[in-house]
């Protein structure tokens, strides 16, 4: 009887172990709750990557809506077993302030498993046919009460829309905020005219800036982009103390997870990531890699949800339905 116990027990304390150890040892999702953009090339940079260390396959899936909610809630839903994986924004820090009612508690049904990538800062970026080229002939196009001045954001409550709402009102603005389902098909407004501009991370323009259908007008950090020397920051054009940071996207996981596959998970992540091949084509996106364990990612992630409910506050940004 007492070894059978004993056996019992031993069996209770190993399983977990050595069940996470031979992580994973089928196909694992990876959700993009956006349509094309930063993201969704960041996730599939990774999946290809874990697909050949691990031979075992990790795909994507696109579902966008409600500013990410969608594909979010689907993960929250998912079999709390390592096997449906989150890669988000920032704006998942923003959503509890911007809505009213979510169908998930951000702080307790997903696990932070580490962050990816940061950017510096966002471009300032308008159609090349405009008769603005620079930020103070926008500025003063915007300030005309004769036109009808739009700026687009992947989705009510983004990062990007808070940011795009931070810059319409230091600039003495009265913007019209025109959501879409993701940074590409806000690009795509910005192509078609059907926008006049965009405040947006580097990555989902600088194809567009590079063969002449965009023109950055300015940069949002203190110093000019090293990939963009040419584009002046909006501090040196008049606004000496304005920056706005780029936001940052990380990687979650459902709630119950067991601890040893979460971190088996953000090892796999890390080896990844410090693959040269990897880390380049994350740069090359216009990301710095960024990885974290998952104690230190939680804390950011609480910190950063605390710093953008209090923005909201500041920018008079309403919570939504």
């Amino acid at each position: 009887m007492m070894k059978t116990l004993l056996t019992s027990l031993l069996f209770c304390l190993i399983a977990p172990f050595a069940w996470s150890q031979s992580y994973p040892t089928k196909t694992v999702k990876m959700v993009v709750p956006f349509e094309t953009g930063t993201p969704d090339s960041l996730a599939r940079i990774l999946a290809k990557e874990l697909t050949a260390k691990t031979n075992q396959s990790f795909y994507t899936e696109n579902h966008p809506g409600a500013n990410g909610i969608i594909g979010t809630d689907l993960v929250v839903k998912a079999k709390p077993d390592g096997y449906t994986l989150l890669v988000t924004s920032s704006s998942i820090v923003v959503n509890p302030s911007y809505y009213k009612k979510l169908p998930f508690d951000l702080k307790k049904d997903l696990i932070p498993v580490t962050n990816l990538g940061s950017v510096e800062a966002l471009l300032v970026v308008v159609n090349a046919k405009s008769s603005y080229k620079n930020l103070s002939e926008f500025l003063k196009f915007a300030k005309d009460p004769k036109n009808k001045v739009s700026y687009g954001s992947p989705g009510n409550g983004n990062h990007l829309h808070v940011s795009s709402e931070y810059f319409n009102q230091k600039m003495g603005l009265d913007m019209t905020h025109i959501p879409y389902k993701g940074a590409g098909p806000a690009t795509t407004a910005l192509l078609g005219e059907q926008i006049q501009v965009l405040i947006t991370t580097p990555p989902s323009v600088l194809p567009y800036i590079k063969d002449g259908r965009f023109k950055a007008i300015a940069y949002t950090g203190l110093k000019r982009a090293s990939f963009l020397p040419d584009v002046p920051t909006v501090a040196e054009q008049g606004f000496p103390t304005f920056e706005i940071d780029g936001g940052w996207f990380g990687l979650f996981t459902t709630a119950g997870t067991p601890p040893d596959t979460v971190n088996k998970i953000q090892q796999l992540i890390q080896l990844a990531i410090e693959n040269k091949s990897v880390k380049d084509s994350i740069v090359q996106i216009g990301l710095e890699p960024v990885i974290d364990s998952p104690e230190h990612f939680k804390t950011y992630v609480n910190s950063e949800q605390t710093r953008y409910s209090e923005l909201l506050k500041m920018l008079n940004i309403k919570a939504q339905e």
